[in-house]
């Protein structure tokens, strides 16, 4: 099974902490959307007529798009390729666009799966992180999309927000469970540094919350959504039975999928595609009929380091099986002390050649997975 994503490069407005691809100029948009029909038009042999079984509409924000831009993305997607006919169809938002006459529209075109980017119930918070919308906002279109007939809607929550205590992020996953969503991705406040906060770190008007802090919170939000019956799938994605994100857990699986619009990124199981960050040249490029991107083939050493770092952060862990039998490579005995350390430490469980990080190991995932890569 195979994925797409399509990426919806604009924004209202630019979020304090975020690094990802867009504009806020929004004066394009009709013409980006032609561009990105054109572009799937041109790669519609790159999944190799795989079944779809999941498309995705990130961003950005996806909400902004019309009824009309959103159905005709949609159509050209079920012109060019193979959907499944219970294809998990997913749309990133913003709460400030979700009135209950745009939810009906959404539904109406055929997204079955929203994710709301809430980030925070408190308004000094989304005010701190320049967010568009306001508290009730974030409480209230979560309702507005269950009375329309939503049963598989994710919010995504940032802690490690500077605060004196750990009241509010205890407020926030309180109310999370109060509207009974399907589905949390939950993330750790990162200073990136082509931000505002990044700029503010600098200049010494913004510090970073100790480890410990960010550590804390980490640990209440796991303790939290698992006495409320979330499952931990991933790192950072937390879900009711059954709700798992299809189109993430092909990422993390290493199922291919396909990238369009400017910044996306694809993968098919022997290269990556990056298409080029800058909506001029993006549009340049596809009235010229070319595809904007640049291909990175993988090295053996590259495919299986790829493998540790997704596989480590999910509950499914890395299979020591298929590294050895796909990649001709023996994790365990490559890394035997590193691993029994581990092991004694109380940081990895090792069941049936699955190598799986305890709640403990997850505080560490990325050092782990980084002292486990091969380095050319």
């Amino acid at each position: 099974m195979a994925g797409i994503y399509i990426h919806i490069p604009f924004c209202k407005q630019a979020c304090h902490y975020c690094d990802f691809h867009f504009s806020t100029n929004t004066s394009r948009k009709t013409e980006m959307v032609q561009a990105i029909i054109r572009e799937l038009q041109l790669q519609k042999d790159y999944l190799g007529g795989e079944l779809v079984n999941t498309i995705y509409f990130g961003g950005g924000t996806p909400s902004l798009l019309s009824a009309s831009e959103l159905s005709q993305l949609l159509k050209s997607l079920d012109q060019l390729f193979p959907i499944t006919d219970k294809a998990e169809i997913t749309l990133e938002a913003n709460p400030d666009d979700l009135n209950a006459d745009k939810l009906k529209i959404l539904k109406t075109a055929g997204i079955n799966r929203l994710s709301i980017g809430i980030q925070s119930f408190h308004e000094p918070h989304l005010k701190f992180l320049n967010r568009a919308h306001n508290a009730n906002e974030a409480s209230n279109c979560v309702q507005f999309a269950q009375d329309v007939g939503f049963d598989n809607i994710s919010i995504d929550l940032i802690y490690a927000i500077p605060a004196k205590d750990h009241a509010i992020w205890e407020s926030d996953l309180a109310k999370a469970i109060a509207l009974q969503v399907q589905h949390i991705s939950s993330y750790c406040l990162t200073i990136e540094e082509k931000t505002v906060f990044g700029n503010w770190l600098r200049k010494g008007k913004l510090k970073e919350v100790e480890d410990n802090y960010a550590a804390e919170q980490f640990e209440m939000l796991l303790s939290t959504l698992k006495t409320n019956g979330y499952e931990q799938y991933e790192i950072s994605n937390f879900c009711l039975p059954d709700f798992y994100s299809r189109h993430n857990s092909n990422y993390w699986r290493k199922e291919p999928y396909l990238g369009v619009g400017p910044g996306a990124h694809s993968y098919n199981g022997q290269h990556r595609q990056f298409n080029i960050s800058n909506n001029n040249l993006y549009l340049k490029a596809l009235t010229e009929e070319k595809i904007p991107a640049e291909q990175d083939i993988l090295a053996l050493h590259d495919q299986i380091n790829e493998y540790i770092m997704t596989g480590l952060r999910t509950k499914w862990g890395c299979d020591l099986r298929k590294i050895k039998e796909e990649y001709k490579y023996d994790l365990y005995q490559e890394n035997k002390i590193y691993l029994d350390q581990l092991l004694a430490d109380g940081k990895i469980l090792m069941q049936d050649q699955y190598l799986i990080l305890t709640d403990s190991g997850k505080l560490l995932a990325d050092r782990i997975a980084s002292d486990l890569f091969i380095v050319r």
